[in-house]
């Protein structure tokens, strides 16, 4: 029985120095082994073997890229505004010996590093250029960080700023200022839509006006030119009629009423042929239409 027993405790010291012996490094991580205390290598993925009771190796450090996002921290503007400011570290363990000795907690030593440099580059900034230059401020954060954070075996890939929020007064401030931007731009922009109709209502008329005068125009040229080919006709017509003084004195005396139709023709011009004429008509009636004896004798039939 105590063979048995004997045996048992020698398998069971057995099996914990195989576990003490044997070390599966997972992918992406990395062992500090330390040797009687002291740093003796840094075990990389796969299986490794170490020195039961004098090799000790520390909790396994990831290498992957990190993600840390730190509580919004108040920090001061140049123009003595506080405003908070949420931030959002991305960084990658390259050297597990000096992240293991040569900070107490990389992590807490990044957030306070941040922090720190985060009002150190706001506090030379307004608000306005806060809110305006997130690029610039995260290229400044990074390139303080990473030369910081380069002894701690640290590499730091990107710095964002998630969230900038100004006290409640600025931004009803601002609010305002973008209502009153924004009244403007529309005000602008109906002045500059009513402006451009009334010249397209110009242009339009005045486009109207020309094409009107146009027509009146060629109206015109065509009547004057109907009235000469009138007048044409009728000069051709009357020197193919060979007209004499009667005809032309019998012509004006059917256009007198028209003349005498006209309120201010008080005085009429007759040209001294036109008696002549008219006596020659007269006599040529006469000639046609014989006279009854009665009235040649001055008596009544």
């Amino acid at each position: 029985m105590a063979a048995w027993i004997i045996i048992g405790i020698v398998a069971v010291i057995v099996l914990v120095t195989l576990a003490r012996t044997i070390r599966i490094v997972p992918q992406a991580r990395a062992g500090v082994v330390e040797r009687l205390g002291r740093y003796s290598r840094t075990l990389t993925p796969g299986l490794a073997m170490v020195v039961p009771f004098v090799d000790r190796v520390r909790p396994l450090i990831d290498l992957r890229e990190q993600v840390v996002s730190f509580q919004p921290q108040p920090v001061i503007t140049e123009d003595n505004l506080v405003v908070n400011i949420d931030t959002v570290l991305y960084f990658q363990v390259t050297d597990p010996k000096s992240a293991t000795y040569e900070i107490a907690s990389y992590v807490q030593g990044i957030e306070q590093l941040t922090v720190t440099t985060l009002r150190n580059v706001i506090g030379t900034m307004t608000l306005e250029k806060t809110l305006t230059s997130r690029d610039q401020i995260n290229a400044e954060l990074r390139g303080v960080l990473d030369d910081a954070t380069g002894k701690w075996g640290i590499h730091v890939n990107r710095v964002e700023l998630k969230a900038v929020d100004p006290p409640a007064s600025i931004k009803d401030a601002m609010e305002k200022q973008m209502r009153a931007d924004r009244d403007k731009r529309a005000a602008i922009l109906q002045a500059e839509g009513e402006k451009q109709s009334q010249i397209l209502t110009a242009e339009g008329k005045k486009q109207a006006s020309i094409l009107e005068a146009e027509g009146e125009k060629q109206a015109m040229a065509l009547r004057a030119e109907g009235q000469a080919k009138a007048i044409g006709t009728v000069f051709e017509a009357i020197h193919e009629g060979k007209p004499d003084a009667d005809l032309l004195a019998y012509s004006y005396l059917q256009v007198l009423p028209q003349i005498a139709q006209g309120e201010a023709n008080k005085v009429w011009i007759i040209p001294s042929d036109l008696q002549q004429a008219v006596g020659r008509i007269a006599g040529a009636v006469k000639d046609v239409v014989p006279i009854p004896p009665a009235e040649q004798n001055g008596q009544p039939e």
